[in-house]
């Protein structure tokens, strides 16, 4: 009786196994490769690429003078599903300010209430008067 109980569940363990690694990483690694294009030259580069199962990609980047220093200026944008089935797409652009993601996705701050945006509005309407000290000589 103990080795059928052993049995059962080695057998339970290993489809358990497979079961959590085929959802951690469904087909991703057997994903055939639709489209993959890429071009990279002293001006900058293009990329984009496409698989199977719903992921995709692309941005461009080049070169420009700000400030006078060369740097990147990167857009793109990429998207796959997540394993709840939700569509996930992002677009970013990428330079002198920052990784400035957009999506549907992203975080949004609450509204500000309207009594703290009375209160901001009075505040910047009547700043403090200016204090004057003397300066103490030792």
């Amino acid at each position: 009786m103990m080795s059928f109980e052993v049995l059962a569940l080695c057998v339970g363990a290993t489809y358990a196994a497979s079961t959590v690694a085929r959802t951690a990483t469904g087909n991703d690694y057997e994903a055939p490769i639709l489209r993959s294009e890429s071009d990279v030259n002293a001006e900058g580069f293009n990329y984009i690429y496409e698989t199977g199962n719903g992921i995709s990609a692309q941005a461009h980047g080049a070169l420009k003078k700000v400030d006078n220093q060369d740097v990147i200026s990167i857009q793109g944008e990429y998207q796959y599903q997540a394993p709840d089935g939700t569509n996930v797409r992002f677009s970013y652009v990428a330079d002198e300010n920052g990784y400035q993601p957009q999506s549907d996705l992203l975080p949004v701050a609450p509204e500000i209430p309207a009594a703290i945006v009375r209160s901001l509005e009075y505040i910047a309407a009547h700043p403090p008067a200016v204090e004057h000290h003397a300066k103490k000589f030792y």
